[in-house]
């Protein structure tokens, strides 16, 4: 059950008055939910909260190893990333690309803290419009290069035939319904915990909404087998599965590479399979990726002419 504080305790939590306490919901964001008059927080939404406004993270300079044919990426899980990393082991026996699942969150400090070559990443910012700048900027003194992975379908899973009648974010919270979730680090989490509160649902009132699975497929699997009627996930997972899929938007979905690291070998490699006829093709098998924009840099431009410099 999800721990919640009062305002007094959550005063004590952050060190300040209580006083200031509503000053951070009102201008701050500070996650919050009022029942009977009165504001209660969950504690977990509250370290996130503080976590992810956290700045002047500590150097570390402690760096990986030249690459010697390993190459490490970590972050968000994805089906299309497992067939890409599938037909890079192929493509180049002499290297091994390996996959951390840490979630959006975890594969960015796994990055800062030089853990992994590359992270995948789909964090939604404040503005609804932008992916992962605002959080790569909290954590970086210089921002790491941002190349599309593709771009794919997020919304809500639910059970063949939707006999619960599930056609908004808000039939969730009709009485009875059981969801399985994802991790407070994943990007999926993030979007589906903003389309609850722009819905007027309090997600600790949904049966299963503390339940959590590590990977898309595991939601779909969870639904599948009767244990949960609905939750977050990607489109492909419904259309492998044959279930139900309410779809709340197209999001970007990209690899994080710090700039020291972005022409080692095995990362050259991995990103020129993004333009490949295989990588496409693998693309078109599933149901809800774009892939027109895959291996496109997103940030920074001025690295585009040297990249094409390095392959020629």
């Amino acid at each position: 059950m999800t721990q919640m504080l009062s305002t007094k305790e959550v005063a004590k939590f952050l060190g300040i008055n209580e006083k200031m306490v509503y000053t951070l919901i009102s201008e701050k964001g500070l996650p919050a939910s009022k029942v009977t008059g009165k504001w209660i927080f969950p504690r977990h939404l509250v370290e996130q909260w503080v976590e992810s406004s956290t700045v002047n993270f500590p150097q570390n300079h402690n760096v990986l190893p030249p690459y010697e044919g390993l190459l490490v990426i970590a972050g968000s899980n994805d089906i299309l990333l497992e067939k890409a990393l599938s037909i890079f082991n192929s493509r180049y026996p002499a290297h091994l690309a390996v996959f951390g699942n840490l979630g959006s969150v975890g594969g960015i400090s796994a990055l800062r803290r030089n853990l992994c070559h590359m992270a995948t990443s789909h964090l939604l910012q404040e503005n609804g419009n932008e992916y992962n700048f605002d959080f790569l900027q909290r954590q970086f003194d210089r921002m790491p290069v941002v190349v599309n992975f593709c771009k794919r379908d997020q919304g809500i899973l639910f059970q063949k035939g939707n006999p619960l009648n599930i056609t908004t974010v808000k039939d969730l919270g009709k009485p009875g319904v059981r969801i399985v979730n994802r991790s407070l680090a994943t990007g999926t989490r993030l979007l589906f915990d903003r389309e609850l509160k722009q819905a007027g649902i309090a997600g600790e009132r949904i049966a299963g909404y503390d339940r959590e699975v590590n990977r898309h497929m595991d939601v779909g699997l969870e639904i599948l087998g009767g244990r949960a009627d609905a939750g977050p996930c990607i489109r492909p997972v419904a259309s492998l599965l044959g279930l139900g899929f309410l779809p709340l938007r197209q999001e970007r979905y990209d690899l994080l590479v710090t700039r020291e690291r972005f022409f080692d070998q095995g990362i050259q490699f991995f990103l020129s399979l993004l333009h490949e006829k295989a990588f496409i093709q693998a693309a078109e098998q599933l149901e809800g990726y774009d892939v027109s924009k895959s291996g496109k840099m997103i940030f920074p431009h001025e690295l585009e002419a040297t990249e094409a410099e390095e392959n020629s």
